[in-house]
């Protein structure tokens, strides 16, 4: 008879990524001096923390910049994302017709429509908001119409039983059921908006006070400035980082205390 697993201690899954994050960094700093790699090459990480200091009313001005779309697009991409599911699961007709549409979104690159976006779009920040919408908007799409269809068909044939209305049946099964499938695409959208908010920059080009870190990229690139790209990559990396680790935390307050994803990571 096996013997069951002792239950992870819940403070190893916060201090696990932590020691590896300090194991790389120090591998990468002990490298960097033990073989004097040049800055312009691949800074430090001392170097680069140096570098987020002294740069930073500039980096994290263009850091609000990104945010500030990304989270627009991300709100938009929730509220058509979650519609359009919607409008999907009352009819089969509406979903045959219009999933291809939805799918073509998804598989069009972002970079080989971001400059019609931008030229058919005067206002150059609803343009790259609605590019980061074309990224993000298909996993909350496809999740929400998923779970709206895996309803149990058990519970399903109990409301009809009972004359339950379809506005019943979509407000106290059919969402309810979904909710875990949605929190799953929003984790994917989060990451999807801040890329295609990133990407969106760096085709349009933007540059003055309201520049993103895309910009700050190029910038840094062209002028060799090495240590400021990396610092700016490591703004949009922890950025997303806090995208995810906010959209986990929703999930567990929308779902900790009842449902049994959230249940059996205890």
């Amino acid at each position: 008879m096996k013997r069951r697993r002792a239950p992870l201690d819940p403070r190893w899954g916060y201090l696990a990524p932590v020691i590896v994050a300090l194991v790389v960094l120090a591998g990468w700093q002990a490298a960097c001096v033990a073989w004097d790699v040049p800055a312009w090459l691949v800074p430090s990480p001392l170097v680069v923390a140096q570098t987020m200091l002294a740069d930073r009313a500039l980096l994290f001005a263009s850091l609000g910049v990104t945010l500030s779309i990304a989270l627009t697009a991300l709100a938009v991409a929730v509220v058509l994302g979650v519609a359009i599911a919607l409008l999907f699961v009352q009819s089969r007709w509406i979903e045959t017709a219009l999933t291809p549409y939805v799918v073509l979104l998804q598989v069009t690159p972002i970079v080989a429509i971001a400059p019609l976006i931008i030229i058919w779009v005067k206002d150059t920040r609803t343009a790259l908001v609605l590019c980061a919408v074309v990224v993000a908007i298909f996993p909350i799409v496809s999740d929400t119409t998923l779970g709206l269809r895996s309803v149990d068909p058990r519970l399903l044939d109990l409301f009809r039983m009972n004359r339950a209305t379809r506005w019943q049946v979509l407000t106290r099964l059919r969402i309810p059921s979904a909710l875990p499938y949605f929190f799953g695409g929003l984790r994917i959208a989060s990451g999807l908006a801040l890329i295609g908010a990133v990407v969106a920059e760096f085709v349009a080009g933007t540059g003055g006070q309201g520049a993103g870190l895309a910009y700050q990229i190029l910038m840094a690139g062209i002028q060799l400035n090495i240590p400021r790209l990396f610092a700016a990559l490591v703004l949009i990396t922890l950025a997303g980082v806090a995208f995810y680790s906010v959209t986990l935390l929703l999930s567990h307050l929308a779902l900790g205390h009842w449902h049994e994803s959230e249940l059996g990571a205890r």
